[in-house]
């Protein structure tokens, strides 16, 4: 979470603990400002400790697993892409775990159709980097790749967005 986010939440916190004490005593006020503030603090801490991960044969993201043999190919977005697959040009179906304060995010393409979900929308700091395992382990999986070499096409990982980013 951004410092900005814990600055907004603290003084949201005081502001609402401030008026529920007015009148009560000062035992009252501290358990009431310590229960808003903790609260939100935990809330906080949940919402942004979403664990990203690529193993030997899986992508984890959130509470999702999605075997690798199920991706079809991981693709970096930029801000204006991002945004267009957050919103107005969203599959309801797709998993996305996205938070707003992170522009940038890893668009992961499921193999295979129909699926149940057309593909995955992971905010993350590092996409080049995420987007770039995923290849990787995609690769060493498929007996192609050899002991952590990068992604065949350029040493990287595309910029164009696949099919419904355009």
């Amino acid at each position: 979470m951004p410092v900005t986010w814990w600055l907004a939440i603290t003084a949201s916190a005081a502001l609402l603990g401030t008026t529920l004490w007015a009148g009560l005593s000062i035992a009252a006020a501290i358990a009431i400002y310590a229960v808003l503030e903790g609260g939100c603090a935990a809330i906080l801490l949940a919402w942004g400790s979403a664990r990203i991960s690529v193993t030997a044969s899986e992508l984890v993201a959130g509470s999702q697993h999605l075997p690798l043999t199920r991706i079809a190919g991981a693709t970096v977005l930029d801000q204006a892409q991002t945004r267009a697959l957050r919103g107005p040009r969203a599959d309801p179906a797709a998993y996305l775990l996205v938070r707003p304060y992170l522009s940038l995010a890893v668009y992961v393409e499921i193999a295979g159709r129909p699926p149940e979900r057309p593909y995955w929308l992971i905010g993350t700091r590092k996409p080049a980097e995420l987007a770039d395992a995923i290849e990787r382990a995609r690769h060493a999986l498929a007996g192609t790749g050899s002991g952590g070499g990068r992604h065949p096409a350029d040493g990287g990982v595309e910029q164009q967005a696949p099919g419904p980013v355009g």
